[in-house]
């Protein structure tokens, strides 16, 4: 039997997670709280926290899962990309687990990791996408269209050129004066607003690229001047500004990724990320598949954002394969992949 220690720490949630082969067996995610009075991730303070937390984050996650650290197999970990600060804690403890328990440790790519999450076996009994399939990972730092020919074989077909889906959200959220993270909180607006009463532009991005930053900006403007006019035009439109920013968003995110199914001609088509959490994206995914004859997936709520168990996942699938790392790795800050 296969136990395999998932850990991650690329950017503010410390998470520990234990799987048996595909099975999760816990999946413990400490978070930071600090960091929503500065309106977002602090990397020093963020770096500090995961210092503090990591040790115990660990001993839940064996004890929950009902082993001991001997039983493990292998040590996974979020190599990047990410805050190095934070990654650092999470490489340097991997590495000295590995070295005290004479287990091999196993490099860990955070996005290829989110699209395998869909792998998980939390005895829901949902399917698995089967391989190839195009997946749209969306988070706060990234945007990406990947053709998944096998868990170590993806490629990225389209990505964004400048800003992530995920950051448009945190910023509009922002300007409008929500509190941090904004994502979640557009969503929960916008579910009362109507998305056809602003519009916003898109932008005409070649091939299936993305770009958000004039979308941001557009957001900016049309807000300052809204406001030369109405000091509360923010507060007495707040439903309807969620509702057609998230829109526009989707929007954006929906007619690349029907470009690249109809260009791959794969109709096994998943969402992964943060932003896979978002209710709008949900629905519009759904709609799309039926509409277009495509089988989706759709993650769990509880492997969308960052967590181990999708970390301990991509190790044990490196794990079969042998694919280990060495001690003399550094974690990086920007993909690799």
């Amino acid at each position: 039997m296969t136990y395999i220690l998932g850990i991650e720490s690329s950017c503010d949630d410390t998470s520990a997670a234990v799987i048996q082969n595909t099975r999760v067996l816990s999946n413990i995610i400490a978070n930071q709280k600090v960091h929503s009075i500065y309106g977002g991730v602090v990397p020093e303070l963020a770096s500090r926290a995961h210092q503090q937390n990591i040790i115990p984050v660990v001993d839940v996650a064996l004890k929950e899962a009902k082993i001991t650290k001997k039983q493990l197999s292998a040590v996974a970990f979020t190599r990047g990309p990410g805050l190095l600060g934070s990654l650092l804690v999470g490489t340097s403890f991997a590495k000295s687990l590995s070295m005290a328990l004479h287990v091999p440790i196993i490099e860990v790519d955070h996005l290829k990791a989110h699209i395998l999450a869909h792998f998980i076996d939390d005895g829901s009994n949902s399917d698995n996408p089967s391989f190839p399939f195009l997946c749209l990972t969306v988070s706060g730092g990234h945007t990406q269209i990947v053709k998944v020919k096998s868990p170590s074989d993806m490629e990225i077909i389209g990505a964004t050129i400048d800003d992530a889906a995920g950051e448009a959200f945190d910023k509009a959220a922002k300007i409008m004066g929500l509190s941090y993270p904004g994502g979640p909180e557009i969503d929960k607006l916008a579910n009362k607003g109507n998305p056809d009463v602003f519009n916003f532009p898109k932008p005409r991005i070649p091939e299936l690229n993305y770009s958000f930053s004039g979308l941001k900006t557009s957001i900016l403007y049309f807000l300052r001047d809204k406001l030369k006019e109405d000091d509360h035009f923010i507060k007495n439109n707040i439903y309807d500004l969620s509702a057609s920013i998230q829109s526009t968003i989707i929007e954006i995110l929906m007619d690349k990724l029907t470009k690249a199914t109809i260009q791959t001609g794969i109709s096994q088509i998943a969402i992964a990320g943060g932003v896979s959490a978002n209710s709008g994206l949900r629905d519009a995914i759904v709609k799309a598949g039926i509409e277009n004859g495509w089988k989706t997936f759709i993650p769990p709520f509880k492997f969308t954002t960052d967590n181990a168990a999708m970390i301990a996942i991509a190790g044990y699938f490196k794990y079969l394969n042998n694919d280990f790392a060495s001690q003399d790795l550094t974690p990086y800050a920007r993909s690799k992949f």
